[in-house]
């Protein structure tokens, strides 16, 4: 992928380029609620970069300030059925070959989300994000260039990847804004043509 006519392209840029800078995101202790998250979530949003995809999730911070998980709105809703973590991770069951129908009669057999919304919402309140997160470990440097976080993006199979300055996480390289910055790399070259 190397320039061509004289186009700025993405070989130079960088992760740090691209990457949600931590102060930006919604960060909340691992002892926090699923409350105090929605809380942290909503502040992050106002302040959020208005060109920017809107944020899916906050960031989780043991007791040393060091990120080990993060809350998106899948884990947020999985979270309003306490028992649900009882079939694991549904995702992999089906890419193992079991079925849909055999996952839904697991489902009513645990009569997973039987109770009224208020019920399950009243609950949840007090839920801790510890034991709903999603923990973190995919971490890439800011100086990495976007092929490379291209390429971890892919093989991971996730929505973000966490960023680091030496052993510090300095920002969140999200899938949304990763794609956007190649959509726009590639309507440019179309121009060019």
């Amino acid at each position: 992928m190397r320039e061509r006519n004289g186009d700025s392209g993405m070989e130079n840029k960088r992760v740090k380029d691209v990457m949600v800078p931590l102060d930006e995101y919604g960060v909340i202790s691992q002892d926090a609620t699923l409350l105090d998250a929605i809380s942290a979530f909503e502040e992050a949003l106002k302040r959020r970069d208005r060109r920017r995809q809107p944020f899916r999730a906050v960031l989780i911070v043991d007791e040393n300030n060091k990120v080990v998980g993060k809350l998106g709105q899948l884990a947020f809703l999985k979270a309003l059925e306490p028992n649900y973590t009882m079939l694991g991770d549904v995702s992999k069951l089906t890419r193992a070959g079991v079925s849909a129908e055999f996952i839904n009669s697991m489902m009513a057999h645990y009569r997973f989300f039987q109770d009224s919304l208020s019920d399950l919402c009243r609950r949840a309140i007090h839920v801790r994000v510890k034991d709903v997160m999603h923990p973190v470990t995919e971490c890439i440097d800011e100086d990495a260039f976007l092929g490379e976080a291209i390429y971890k993006m892919v093989t991971w199979q996730t929505l973000s990847i966490l960023v680091k300055r030496g052993e510090k996480v300095v920002g969140l390289l999200r899938l949304s804004d990763l794609c956007q910055e190649v959509a726009g790399y590639m309507k440019n070259l179309a121009k060019l043509k």
